[in-house]
């Protein structure tokens, strides 16, 4: 019971923190149709602006600043990059995106170094939020908790209650029509796509320091969010965010089943001796989310909500 209910507790948090990666990236293919693969980069950004920005003033203004940094970068990057690029088409995007990735990683090394920052849990969080079975529950899982289901809120609220969301969606679907409107569409593009990457900062605030802020970080969670994205649909919200629990769920529930192959399939007569039937679920747990990936594109190509084939 004790390993269900911290993976319950860890899945939902991990799916939500995939989540704040994935939605800004869903937002971004939906309304320009860009396969951002420098989004995760942002993601590190975010860790690496906070922890410079903590080491000067506080941990709480760099809750509120890195992000807006963060965004102000991406809103760089599409106005005097991406937007020049999008004329020559997808493949150009898809190589400008893949270059800044790695143009970001090296200004990191350069900035900061090859190996990981001391960016540290602030030490107002830095206690046990409560304790189960004789385990605590560190206070700042919960802290991302909340302010991952805060970002949740917000961005619902901004897309399907305020005229600017309206105009947003409207641009998604039909950029010409708002534009005819009168509405800035290049505008409400370079927006969304600084909000995006705002939404990876903000990731890379709360979990730089519980997970290790180095330079290989945006590497590590760069495919997981394309796995999301696909699996939930391209282009949709609503399927990023069940994608984000599922693979968050799928691989914490993975990581405390120490059963191997010759435990499961001892029907089949498999030696715990052998290669394979030494193999544990919990050792697989990295690649689950890969196989979903493969098993998706298999048997539903557009994903779990997504509204066309890939």
């Amino acid at each position: 019971m004790e390993t269900i209910v911290f993976a319950l507790l860890n899945g939902v948090i991990y799916g939500l923190l995939l989540f704040m990666l994935s939605s800004g990236l869903t937002l971004i293919f939906s309304m320009m149709g860009v396969l951002n693969f420098a989004h995760a980069s942002f993601y590190m950004l975010g860790a690496y602006f906070a922890y410079t920005i903590m080491g000067a003033t506080s941990f709480w203004l760099a809750l509120f600043i890195a992000p807006i940094l963060v965004g102000l970068v991406g809103a760089v990057v599409e106005r005097y990059g991406l937007r020049k690029v999008h004329a020559n088409g997808h493949v150009a995007e898809l190589l400008f995106t893949f270059g800044l990735a790695y143009l970001i990683e090296e200004i990191v090394k350069i900035v900061y170094g090859k190996t990981a920052v001391d960016y540290k849990i602030p030490s107002l969080l830095d206690f046990p939020a409560f304790t189960i079975y004789g385990a605590s529950f560190p206070a700042y899982r919960m802290f991302m908790l909340f302010i991952a289901i805060g970002m949740l809120v917000g961005l619902w609220f901004l897309l399907k209650k305020t005229r600017a969301g309206l105009i947003i969606q409207a641009a998604l679907t039909h950029p010409h029509m708002v534009g005819h409107l009168g509405h800035n569409v290049p505008l409400i593009f370079m927006t969304v796509f600084g909000i995006g990457c705002a939404l990876a900062g903000l990731a890379g605030v709360i979990a730089g320091n519980i997970f290790v802020t180095d330079p290989a970080m945006a590497v590590l969670m760069g495919p997981i969010v394309f796995v999301v994205v696909v699996v939930g649909g391209i282009g949709s919200l609503e399927g990023a965010f069940l994608a984000s629990i599922l693979i968050g769920l799928l691989q914490n529930f993975a990581v405390g089943i120490s059963a191997s192959f010759a435990d499961i399939f001892w029907f089949t007569g498999l030696s715990p001796t052998s290669e394979i039937g030494d193999i544990t679920v919990s050792s697989l747990a990295p690649v689950l989310p890969f196989l979903l990936l493969v098993l998706m594109l298999i048997f539903r190509p557009r994903g779990l909500m997504g509204e066309q084939e890939l």
